[in-house]
């Protein structure tokens, strides 16, 4: 047995609304790794909507991981959202053209506008409804993110974070525990033997998951 086909747009047939992500992405600069689902509660193609500010000429991307849990709603606000702050308006002139575009002073939109780099959701994390992940945010492997928390700075792996802006309430496991799973990189493992040792995945024992063969 090795599981769900990870090619399946609809991996639960009767439930039209959760989708393996991958299967609906269309954008190049989208990239989702197998098993990650989202479930909407009125379209899945909402998905790529709530991408937001996500413009190719500035060329950042967002990176999600295998195995991650997306409640309907999530947003990443990407880096094309971000405005000028230094100058005496935040209003992008140059962007606009008939002359405005000599705002650029030589420089590309790319170099012109702060950019945060790419926004990367690590693997086995969990984000809860109406969370909003803020441009450049890198979320640790394990972590959870609470539902409408606004994430602004990265997330430790395997920590509960919660809040506008979000802030740490606590860590799944304990600093040890943390190196040994990350070590064991679960979500890598083969399909098969992922289904063999589904107990062990499903409980809290490390020691014996660290023995799984």
């Amino acid at each position: 047995m090795t599981g769900p086909d990870p090619a399946a747009l609809h991996p639960l047939p009767h439930h039209r609304k959760l989708v393996f992500l991958k299967n609906l992405i269309t954008r190049p600069t989208i990239e989702v790794g197998d098993y990650t689902y989202y479930d909407d509660l009125d379209d899945p193609a909402n998905f790529e909507r709530n991408v937001l500010y996500h413009f190719d000429f500035i060329g950042d991307r967002l990176i999600i991981g295998r195995f991650c849990a997306l409640a309907s709603g999530v947003k990443f606000i990407m880096n094309g959202g971000n405005h000028e702050t230094a100058p005496v308006s935040t209003y992008p002139f140059a962007i606009f053209g008939g002359g405005w575009e000599a705002a650029m002073q030589g420089q590309s939109v790319a170099e012109k506008y702060p950019s945060k780099g790419d926004t990367v959701v690590g693997h086995d994390v969990w984000i809860g409804h109406d969370a909003t992940i803020m441009p450049g945010v890198h979320i640790g492997n394990g972590a959870v993110v609470a539902t409408k928390a606004v994430v602004t700075r990265h997330v430790p792996a395997y920590a509960i974070v919660a809040g506008n802006p979000a802030q740490v309430v606590r860590f799944r496991f304990d600093e040890n525990t943390i190196a040994r799973l990350e070590k064991l990189a679960w979500w890598h493992w083969p399909a098969e033997k992922i289904t063999r040792h589904l107990a062990l995945l499903g409980a809290a024992d490390v020691d014996a998951l660290e023995q799984a063969r």
